[in-house]
């Protein structure tokens, strides 16, 4: 493992250091430290929105590499929800892509739901899977009364 994956890698003590590692790769547009925040694992997992699904280590690595070939990902979370139970955190993420168009700047908004396991080497991102958002997913809707999904 290069010297600075481990050291990235040992910084990673819960799914919210994995979290902020991964968006700060995603803006820096850095794959070395984006990886370092997935596991290992040959079972990982990614959907970009609107793609397919990506699975396996070399695989999730050669999309973002084909994405960073474009550049930074200017993406920021927002309104970040957490569930979490031992070894395991889920979480359900707004996030704000801030881009420029021939139009100007303009704003798109992506849901995503991060998914982390606590492994020997600390905590990984095990899944990412984003999908197209509106301006309206910004005004998040919170229930009180619970519900029952499908």
């Amino acid at each position: 493992m290069p010297q600075a994956k481990a050291r990235a890698a040992a910084m990673m003590v819960s799914a919210d250091d994995v979290e902020a590692q991964f968006y700060e790769a995603l803006q820096r547009g850095d794959i070395e430290q984006l990886m370092a925040a997935w596991s290992d694992d040959d079972e990982v997992a990614c959907v970009h929105p609107g793609g397919p699904r990506v699975v396996g280590h070399g695989a999730v690595r050669a999309s973002f590499d084909s994405m960073f070939a474009n550049g930074p990902i200017p993406v920021r979370p927002q309104q970040v929800r957490r569930v979490q139970t031992g070894g395991s955190s889920v979480h359900h993420v707004l996030e704000r892509v801030d881009i420029t168009t021939a139009e100007g700047a303009q704003t798109a908004w992506v849901l995503a739901t991060n998914v982390y396991f606590k492994t020997t080497q600390g905590w990984r991102l095990v899944l990412h899977h984003a999908s197209p958002g509106s301006p309206r997913e910004a005004q998040e809707i919170v229930a009180d009364a619970p519900s029952t999904l499908h």
